[in-house]
């Protein structure tokens, strides 16, 4: 029996509304709750796009189930106050994306139990790289059709332009060094890397995971060989479920190999092989090795899964960058695109440039 979904909302009685009372004086008087208890589950994201949605920040944090997002323009400044239900979540999302790039923007991730007396000019800020072809070989790619409103240098005027090439940051949990490291703890065995430049030609790929606002995403090739070892990996995953033991709470600890609960949306949940990338009191963001997806989870959820026998197959998806374009994750995720084959990164050659046909 697979077991029910991990994701618990915040109790509604963390923020009460105000209420109306009466003074010494008799006068009838406001009192508000102390609003402490709420913004110790926020979190604050500065440095953000000025034309990001609700929605995209939402997308942003997705992995830490955020409960409601409010986003605040001032001038050529964009932030947010998002709400994840718990500190948590809140200390996690802060080691996750503080100082992550995000639109060639560096994000400013904290806690916020203290609002800032005043936001930072946009010019007492690290201005943001500027980046030419050749740092797209050290950790940085571009794309041609992904114009992105960009403020201008230092004193002059709050306009926005467009410019003709985008550069986006390789993301972290796709970079080699990540990966090798994953594959050492993990697999055992570096091979895996060394097949993928030999991909060309015309292929399908599923797609299972994107990252916001980027031309990158995670997804399977579909062949024959994918197909066997799915069947292999699902229906071995699938019989061990129920014998393999919950893992004790001193063993959860980085690099731990698991099994966990990983939702697939309509489809729902499955069991999948995971990694333990982080853990924060009672949670750990694990890393779904067969769909390059992160989540937060509870720490009594994960199952043992340390034998080598469940991690003979290879990872089932593997990183691709849209030649052109991003995609959106509410429309591709679990669809298969048809395209082919471009090249690869420089100094990333394990990430392979995808053009979908039209």
């Amino acid at each position: 029996m697979l077991s029910p979904a991990f994701d618990r909302s915040c109790s509604s009685s963390d923020f009460r509304p105000s209420a109306k009372v009466f003074g010494e004086n008799g006068a009838l008087e406001e009192q508000k709750s102390p609003k402490f208890k709420k913004r110790e589950t926020e979190v604050y994201v500065g440095n953000l796009p000025l034309d990001i949605s609700e929605e995209e920040i939402r997308c942003l944090l997705k992995d830490f189930s955020p409960l409601h997002v409010h986003r605040v323009q001032n001038g050529c400044r964009c932030f947010a106050f998002v709400d994840l239900g718990s500190t948590q979540k809140v200390a996690l999302a802060i080691q996750a994306l503080n100082g992550k790039l995000f639109h060639k923007r560096k994000l400013y991730v904290n806690s916020n139990n203290r609002s800032p007396k005043r936001t930072p000019d946009v010019t007492e800020r690290p201005q943001e790289l500027l980046i030419s072809e050749k740092a797209s070989a050290q950790g940085f790619a571009g794309t041609t059709a992904c114009p992105q409103l960009t403020p201008k240098a230092s004193g002059e005027p709050c306009e926005t332009e467009k410019s003709k090439t985008s550069f986006f940051a390789v993301p972290m949990e796709m970079r080699g060094s990540f990966l090798v490291l994953l594959l050492r703890e993990c697999f055992r065995d570096l091979g895996w890397l060394a097949t993928i430049p030999s991909i060309s030609g015309e292929v399908g790929l599923l797609v299972t995971s994107t990252v916001p606002q980027t031309p990158f995403f995670w997804a399977m090739h579909i062949t024959e060989t994918l197909h066997q070892n799915m069947q292999a990996l699902f229906s071995a995953l699938a019989e061990a479920e129920e014998r393999q033991p919950y893992l004790q709470d001193s063993a959860v600890r980085r690099g731990t190999r698991g099994l966990a609960e990983y939702h697939l949306g309509d489809y729902g949940p499955a069991w999948n092989r995971c990694w333990v990338l982080d853990r924060v009191d009672s949670w750990v963001v694990v890393m779904f090795v067969d769909f390059g997806r992160s989540a937060t989870i509870p720490v009594q959820s994960l199952r043992t899964l340390d034998s080598d026998d469940f991690w003979t197959i290879p990872p089932l998806t593997q990183p691709f960058m849209l030649e052109k374009g991003i995609l959106s994750s509410n429309q591709v995720i679990h669809r298969i695109l048809k395209g082919k084959i471009t090249g690869a990164l420089n100094l990333e050659s394990h990430i392979l440039k995808f053009e979908e046909f039209e």
